[in-house]
This record gives structure tokens, sequence and C-alpha cells, in this order.
């Protein structure tokens, strides 16, 4: 039992103890014991507001936790992203559900109400609480004004609430109290401010002691103010309308509402109720879109349904993770920020759920959604550097300023300074970009989703010539001197022709492109092979250096899983780090950062995703080597249980198990989701056999 003692002095929670909720603009980390730990309003790139994670005294957090010990459970409402923490003791239960609204499927004559609600209900007893809401703007940089003021936003105002205000923000913090029973009364909620400046901050924050009782409720909405406000109400209360004869709810409530924005409603339970219903609703009916009959489903859907949170809709974005700079070694250095790239993963995992079309066939991916991604990717063909290139990570907006700033004011979770924004390898050369964006084209034109000529053409003969005159330039995958990397200069060759020749589409240059397909399969395996050690290495220069991206050979098409040299590789990485290979308790690390120079420095964890990359190479492998498919049934059933409380993945696993880097990795979810179907699907041919 998860056992919490409350106290003035409260320290990091692990960074696997938190859920994620969203509505496909932002999202907010919800911790177990109750605070809103990351929060970017109102984008995902936006400021932070609340980054209690990275420091825990001045990062900002907006907690509502009891003030006696109590246990704690954490867990998602079926099939939906609403999340509900319940706080239990002997002498009471009161359930908290964090949502970010989204409108129910064809509700399009509402606007999205850009609010954060945490609605807080006693289920049994009572419960003493505390709520304390303590933004700190601009990534806890600048200051802030707070005033508690008379609330003219809600039915029978006599009740505050707070503003806090920072050009060009403004935050209000509003509540609305019920009661659920007969004889229970509504209960009061006193707020007033907090001073934390001894901690850091640069502003008051507010708090509200309070204790509730069965059958009472109490929901708390933080928001961007509106800019323009209509008018509170009625201007008169039930007891005021009882006397002069007219209905409250019916007439007096019925015309406040309409002299009200759209943006702007009137808080009411009836809103908040129908807030809650239609948000669950959408997630509900999202992912039954999904065709996934396979094994595992229940980690598959949650899988989705975290990507799902990823997506910045306006433009069809995929954000790598929501959370930046946390650690991959507690303590250390490996804290960079998170990347937009790795679609074509993203689009296979999709396409093998059955997110392709509406249930009324419109070519719409429900999950992505397909037309405003491939827009995004269209857009970023259009707008192509000076020498023709592509960037290897764009804003989400498209934007491709992503200045890296060292925020030295900020502690760093657990220590693990410094805290980083924006990315300083956005001008990188990858090679293996192209061929991404070529499978893109390739698996959004398998589903109806662009007219593939008028996209695929211009950037043929673009990349082309960008990928031709450049496959046998070192490049930089990671952080240090320039390579040679196996697994970079493999991919864009292979994928630019596999995209011609399985959609019959011109391929002028074709003997150019097999030329140089030739010729590099021809390089890599004479120069990133090692015949001393039987394995690929690294990169040209470091062929004694493991590095698991090679376990990807057989998924790009390079070579069949059965190959022998890729088999003895795969042998070499299943090995402990003792005993010369990349695998320690069932999970694998990316490379041994003792013997590759990566430009950073310091210890790291597991790699989550090169796990999961090994069950799939294993998976295939199996298909002629049977054991190997029973290790890649043990490793999965192993990593599923690296998996935090609600079914969420981080970045790395340290070796002692616990979650480290970003949360949650959109990534990692990804080929969770890839390797679950490809290994339901083997194993499912196997027992057909």
């Amino acid at each position: 039992m998860n056992i919490q003692n409350p106290s003035a002095e409260r320290d990091y929670i692990p960074i696997a103890d938190h859920g994620l909720i969203g509505n496909l603009r932002t999202a907010a980390l919800v911790s177990l014991d109750g605070s809103i730990e990351s929060y970017c309003v109102p984008n995902f790139d936006s400021p932070s507001i609340f980054a209690r994670i990275l420091d825990k005294n001045k990062g900002g957090h907006f907690s509502i936790t009891p003030t006696v010990p109590f246990s704690t459970k954490h867990n998602y409402l079926p099939s939906s992203n609403v999340l509900q923490t319940k706080f239990l003791n002997e002498k009471g239960v009161v359930s908290v559900t964090d949502f970010l609204p989204r409108l129910e499927n064809g509700e399009s004559t509402h606007p999205l109400l850009f609010w954060l609600i945490r609605r807080v209900e006693v289920v049994r007893g009572a419960v003493p609480l505390r709520v304390e809401c303590a933004p700190a703007f601009n990534y806890a940089r600048d200051p802030h004004a707070t005033q508690i003021v008379p609330d003219d936003t809600i039915p029978l105002s006599k009740q505050n609430k707070v503003n806090t205000s920072h050009s060009p923000l403004t935050l209000d913090l509003r509540f609305l109290p019920e009661s659920l029973l007969e004889n229970v009364p509504v209960p009061e909620v006193p707020l007033e401010t907090l001073d934390l400046s001894a901690k850091g901050h640069l502003g008051l924050a507010a708090q509200a002691e309070l204790t509730l009782v069965e059958g009472q409720r109490v929901t708390f909405v933080l928001r961007i103010a509106p800019e323009h406000r209509g008018n509170g109400g009625s201007g008169i209360d039930e007891e005021q309308a009882e006397l002069l004869g007219l209905n409250y709810q019916v007439e007096l409530m019925a015309g406040a509402h309409k002299m009200r924005p759209k943006d702007d409603p009137v808080m009411t339970s009836e809103l908040l109720d129908h807030l809650f219903v239609s948000t669950n609703n959408y997630w509900n009916s999202w992912i039954r879109k999904s065709t996934y009959q396979g094994s595992w489903k229940e980690a598959v859907h949650r899988s989705a349904l975290a990507l799902k949170l990823l997506i910045y809709e306006p433009t069809g974005a995929i954000v790598a993770s929501p959370t930046f700079s946390l650690p991959e070694y507690i303590g250390g250095t490996r804290n960079w920020a998170s990347w937009i790239r790795d679609s074509s993963f993203t689009l296979y995992a999709l396409i093998r759920l059955g997110f392709t079309q509406e249930a009324n066939g419109m070519s719409l991916l429900y999950m992505l959604p397909s037309a405003p991604y491939m827009d995004f990717i269209f857009e970023r063909l259009k707008n192509k550097n000076p020498d023709g290139s592509l960037q290897i990570m764009y804003t989400i907006h498209g934007g491709k300023d992503l200045e890296e700033i060292e925020l030295l004011h900020l502690d760093g979770h657990k220590g693990s300074k410094p805290v980083r924004i924006g990315n300083g390898a956005a001008d990188h050369v990858q090679l293996d970009i192209y061929g991404e964006l070529m499978d893109c084209i390739y698996l959004g034109q398998k589903c109806r989703l662009y007219v593939i000529y008028d996209l695929y053409f211009p950037t043929y003969n673009q990349y082309f010539v960008v990928v031709v005159a450049n496959y046998k330039k070192p490049d930089l995958e990671v952080r240090g001197k320039e390579r040679h990397f196996t697994v970079c200069i493999l991919t864009a060759t292979w994928k630019s022709l596999r995209l011609a020749d399985k959609r019959s589409l011109p391929c002028p240059r074709r003997l150019e492109w097999l030329a140089a397909r030739d010729d590099l399969y021809e390089e890599i395996m004479h120069k990133a092979w090692n015949k001393d050690l039987q394995v690929f290495g690294q990169s040209y220069e470091e062929t004694d250096v493991l590095d698991s991206s090679v376990l990807i050979m057989p998924l790009v098409f390079f070579m069949t899983p059965s190959d022998t040299r890729f088999v003895s590789t795969l042998k070499q990485i299943l090995k402990t780090p003792e005993r010369g290979g990349l695998t320690s308790n069932n999970l694998v690390y990316r490379y041994d950062v003792n013997k590759s120079d990566d430009g950073v420095g310091g210890e790291e964890g597991t790699f989550c995703l090169c796990t999961l990359w090994c069950v799939e190479a294993l998976t295939r492998a199996g298909e002629y080597e049977r054991p190997l498919l029973q290790r890649a049934v043990a490793m999965f059933e192993d990593f599923l249980l690296y998996l935090n409380h609600v079914g969420l993945c981080t970045e790395e696993i340290s070796e002692s198990g616990d979650a480290l880097g970003n949360a949650v990795q959109g990534f990692t979810h990804v080929t969770l989701i890839s390797a679950a179907y490809n290994l339901s699907r083997t194993l499912a041919n196997q027992r057909s056999v």
C-alpha cells in the first residue's frame, strides 16, 4: 500500500508516479499525490506555469492533498484519458477527477474551452484537504501579481476567485461547491493568499483548507481569463428570484447564458457535468474505432490513447513528449528537450490499429488527424533550408527556431542539472529523416490521405539530390564528432526505392538510386561489420562499439532477419554489458556511454525504445529460430512490468527499475504498439501451422 504522510517539505515524486491529461493543444502531468507537476499553457511549447517536477520548491504547482496520512490510488476511467486519484484512510475516501475538456464528436457549435478541471468529491466519511495553486510563470523566471476578488462569473456568486496575472497572461481559479445529498450543506472554500517567496516563488500563491464530508463536491477550474467577459450571471440569487415569482433556473439563468460569449459560459453544475460527460465520451468513442484484436490489447489501447494526447491538433504535429529536461540518469546531465520526429513509425503503428477512416468513410485519420498532419509535412517541404535540406525537428507550429537555453535557476529533477528548453541538435545532419519522410508519404497514400504525385514528385527530385550527394558523408546521430552511423545512412535510399516500386511511381533516376543503394550496401557490409566480434558496429569509425539501433535493419528491409550477420549481432546485444552486450534484466541499452563519446557525458539508463526494437527483431528472427521467438515473448512481458501504474511509458529505465527520461514518451508507445502487433501476429501464425 502506498502510504503518504503529508508534510510542509514535500520531496520529488518519482517520474513514474504520474498520469497525463490533455486536450490536443497541451497536456498536464498529475502526480500520485494529487499535484499538477507540469503544465504549459495554452500550447505544448508555451512557457510552463507549473513545473514542480523540475524544481520542487519554485517550479510551480496546483495540488489537492489530504492533510492527514493517506494511501492513494490512480487510474484512468475505462477507455479514457480522464484521470482519477483516490485518497483513502480509515476515516474517509475522496476522489479527485482531472481532465482538460474535449468536445464530443459532432459538437462543433461550441468552442473548445481551455480549462483545467479538478473535481473533488468525498465518497465516504470526511477528509480534511489542503488546496494550493502556485503558478510560476515563464519557467519560474517572471514575477506575477495575485488577487483574491469577488467572483462575477458564477450564479449565486457570494464567493471569491483568484486572479493571477503576468503580462500578457492572466489566470483565474474559480470553484463551484455543491451538495449531492439531502441534509448535507454546500461546502465553504475559504480562499486566501500564500507567500512562498522563501522557496523562491516570485509572486503570491493561493490556498484553501477545507474538510469535505460524504455528499459534498467542489469543482476547481483554472483557465486563462478571457479578455472580454459577459455579464457574470442573472444579478440576483435564487431567494430573490423566488420573491419575484421567477423561476431561477429556467428564466433567469437561460437569459444569463445568452448574454455571455460562448468561450466564457456561465459556470454551472450542469455545464461541468456536460463537460465531464462529453470529454469522457470523446475518448471512449475514439478508442472504439480500433480494430486491434491481438494479445496485450489493454496495453496497446492505453498506448494509443497516450499517443492521441501528443497530437497538436491545429497543425497535426506530433510531439515526442509533453515534458522536457527530465534526466536519463538521476543527478546527471542527460536531460535534453523533446523532439518532433519519427513520424513514419507513428503512422505505421496507428494504421496497424485500424485508425485510417472515420465510420462515415471520410478520408481522415481519426487518430492523427491525418489531413492536417500531412499538411504539416507538406508545408515543411515548401519551407526547406537554403541548401534544400530539412531539419530533423521543428516546432509544433512548423518553426525552425529551437534555440537551446539552459534554465540555471531551476534545480532539475532530484538535482539533475541543467534544465534545458529548445534543442541545439535541430540543425544536425541525419540522413535517415529522408527515408522516414518517404515512408510517411507511402503510408499516407496507402490510406488514401493525399494525392500522392503532388507530394511525391517534388520531394523525390529534391531529396534525391540531398541524399545521393551526402550518403558518403558522416553525420551527427549523437552530440559528438561526426561519424558514418550505420543506421542513419542505410534507411534513406531503401525507403525511397521501396516507395516508387510499391506504388508504381516514376523513378527517372532509378539507376542512380540503385547504384547508390548497392554501393551503400557493400560499404555497410564491409565498413560497419566487425569480423573479430562478428557484429555490426555503431559506425564505420567504431565497429567495436555496439549500438542497438542496428536492430531496425530488418524493420527497414535492409536485410532479412535470418541473415547470419544480423542474428550474430542480435545475439551479442542480448548478452549482459559485463559480457560485451547491451542487455540487463531483459532491458536494452542504446550503447555503452563509456565506450562511445556522444558529447553529453554522464550515465544513462536502458532505452525503452531499444528494448522494444529488440522484441521486434527477436520476433522476426524467431520465425526461423524458435527459441528467439520465446525470448521475444519473455522480453515483451517483462517490459510491460515497467509500465507505470496507469500503463504509461517513460524514455528510459534505470538498473534498479526506476523510470527515467521524459514522460510520457511517444516513440516508446509507438514501438510498443508495433511490437505487440507483430509479436501477436507471429504467434498466431505459429499456432495455425
